[in-house]
């Protein structure tokens, strides 16, 4: 069964301008077009969509997700891994569910607070396994080991860097006078990209890597998901840094 580029960008809740896209840089052919010059998708089509936006996901540029899936043949291997870290992922969240509800019963005077039970699922080797599959596991470690070498303080540090620069992008995106393009918006973005290249065995990290891919994979999730929208505002203001980090990129070699 074929379905229109509008049907597909309705189940997969994109545009049809994206999909466009994916079709003119080879990431996403349709199964055939159309004599009124319309595209339409097969079943194995809807598969490789499925793939490219679970890839988006986790971050990856496009140039990346092109790579991915041509390296990966076997469609349900991959999707296979895919599932493993989304009940992964699942499972992670219903822990920190879990724990949260324990610190606000015992705040609430419904419980005694035990600290081993406060972090549970709070672990940041929870994505090791993704990261060992797409980087390698030199890329890995380089990171484990750089977070793990920063102590409690730093670790501490590094998160209030991370929050300061959301509370000034928020702040940014509210001031009408501010746009992506501004001086004010594009020191921001330099910040952002530098704060992401310091982090050791990302793409942005790496010499050579995929810098400018990686960063708009990055700010396409910030729109994309609300969770991380909510880091700078809202879908309104995470919009506002990835036009902003759009226009930085650009001026990078």
């Amino acid at each position: 069964m074929e379905r229109s580029i509008q049907q597909v960008a309705r189940l997969a809740g994109t545009t049809s301008r994206t999909l466009r896209h994916y079709d003119d840089i080879g990431l996403l052919p349709p199964s055939r077009i159309g004599h009124n010059g319309y595209r339409y998708y097969d079943e194995a089509a809807l598969i490789r969509l499925q793939r490219v936006l679970l890839l988006r996901e986790l971050g990856l540029g496009l140039p990346q997700i092109h790579q991915v899936i041509e390296a990966e043949a076997d469609e349900a291997a991959a999707l296979e891994t895919h599932l493993a870290l989304l009940r992964a992922e699942q499972d992670r969240l219903a822990r920190r569910i879990a724990a949260v509800q324990h610190t606000i019963d015992s705040l609430q005077g419904r419980g005694k607070l035990m600290a081993k039970n406060m972090f549970d699922g709070f672990d940041h080797t929870v994505h090791q396994d993704e990261v060992e599959q797409r980087w390698g596991k030199e890329a890995y470690a380089r990171s484990d080991a750089w977070w793990r070498g920063l102590g409690k303080d730093g670790q501490e540090d590094w998160k209030l860097r991370m929050k300061d620069l959301g509370n000034d992008w928020i702040a940014a995106a509210r001031d009408a006078g501010i746009t992506p393009d501004s001086p004010q918006a594009q020191d921001l973005a330099r910040r952002h990209v530098q704060w992401l290249t310091g982090i050791p065995g990302t793409p942005a990290a790496e010499p050579g890597g995929d810098t400018k891919g990686y960063v708009m994979g990055l700010a396409e999730m910030y729109v994309a998901d609300e969770r991380f929208a909510a880091n700078y505002g809202g879908i309104e203001g995470a919009s506002f840094v990835r036009d902003a980090l759009a226009i930085y990129i650009k001026t990078l070699p």
